[in-house]
């Protein structure tokens, strides 16, 4: 089950000019999140630097450049909606993609950083992180 794609969000983002409504699309989004089960919320998909708690699962085939498709969940709900963007972001991509994506340049035109708080702002930035640290140990080219 795919959420929504990220043009979508970044039009709906536009259609919507207030900061209330877009936090409630935010919530929206999250809770359209697939879900991830109470096992695998553990130290391993735990998301270190998050001040909510913050899981991502990653899922990917094999071979030299896999396709990586992630799950996340989190126990704040605008958290939960920020987790949709970034999947949105990068699930369901080539390794070698996910390294490669400049995550600033579409954040910013949400506007993210000066609406929402700087610990959901480095939150935000550990989850990124950890996605394309697993992207890149499991790209063998």
């Amino acid at each position: 089950m795919a959420g929504p794609n990220l043009q979508a969000i970044l039009d709906d983002f536009e259609i919507l000019d207030d900061w209330e409504d877009r936090y409630k699309y935010l919530i929206e989004l999250g809770d359209g999140l697939e879900p991830v089960s109470d096992e695998e919320k553990n130290q391993r998909t735990k998301v270190q630097g998050c001040v909510s708690q913050v899981w991502i699962v990653t899922h990917h085939d094999d071979g030299e450049d896999p396709i990586l498709t992630f799950r996340g969940d989190s126990d704040a709900h605008i958290v939960r909606g920020l987790i949709a963007v970034v999947l949105a972001l990068f699930s369901g991509k080539r390794a070698s993609e996910i390294s490669q994506i400049n995550e600033s340049e579409t954040l910013n035109k949400l506007n993210l950083s000066e609406h929402i708080t700087p610990q959901r702002s480095n939150g935000l930035r550990s989850m990124i992180e950890r996605i394309k640290r697993e992207a890149r140990q499991v790209v063998t080219v």
